[in-house]
């Protein structure tokens, strides 16, 4: 499915590139943790470690500087109570779009398949197909994850050979972190949606 997602990217955006339209962002963000110290996870939430450990398995041979990206996100929003692995195909000329899929793990709430998919506006060019760990904020349950996160500005950080940017919608946040290829930085307005099944409607 993914595979067939990448195929029709190039078909789309042209559609996509002559749209105006502007990322309507929801919620707040949870402001930096007060203490330099590493916070203690709460029973819902993972720490850094295992974030990190998580995050290796995953990423393999390519994840030498994951551990200072999640110590960066760590910093600056806390510890999260679930994260997403996944793989996502996205391409870009000024307009762009992005289809992925994955699975959320959460605590106490199980494990739930995700699709997502979505537009971005801007002085963005390139393509890019890569894996990809999200860090989830707040959620209060496993369903809430189905919904819109609007990009926030001037949130993407580059550090050890990985990208992070952060999504917020309905006082949750979510942190995609990207290595190599993947990273596709550019300065860009969207949003992601979350949904159960797979669908070619990024709106």
């Amino acid at each position: 499915m993914l595979s067939l997602r990448v195929a029709a990217i190039a078909c789309v955006m042209a559609v996509v590139a002559s749209t105006s339209v502007i990322a309507q962002t929801t919620g707040t963000i949870p402001p930096p943790a007060p203490s330099s110290q590493p916070p203690s996870p709460t029973a819902n939430q993972y720490s850094s470690n295992e974030i990190i450990d998580a995050g290796h398995r995953f990423f393999g041979s390519v994840s030498r500087g994951l551990a200072e990206i999640v110590e960066k996100a760590v910093s600056q929003w806390g510890l999260p109570n679930g994260y997403i692995l996944g793989e996502e195909a996205s391409g870009a000329f000024i307009g762009g779009l992005r289809y992925g899929d994955g699975t959320l793990y959460t605590r106490n709430g199980g494990d739930v398949r995700v699709f997502w998919e979505g537009p971005s506006f801007g002085f963005d060019f390139g393509a890019d197909g890569a894996r990809t760990m999200m860090l989830v904020y707040s959620l209060p349950q496993t369903g809430a994850i189905f919904n819109r996160f609007g990009g926030v500005n001037g949130s993407a950080y580059l550090v050890g050979g990985f990208g992070m940017t952060a999504l917020t919608g309905n006082h949750m946040v979510v942190v995609p972190i990207r290595s190599g290829i993947g990273l596709r930085l550019g300065a860009n307005l969207g949003w992601v949606k979350f949904t159960d099944s797979p669908t070619w409607n990024p709106f």
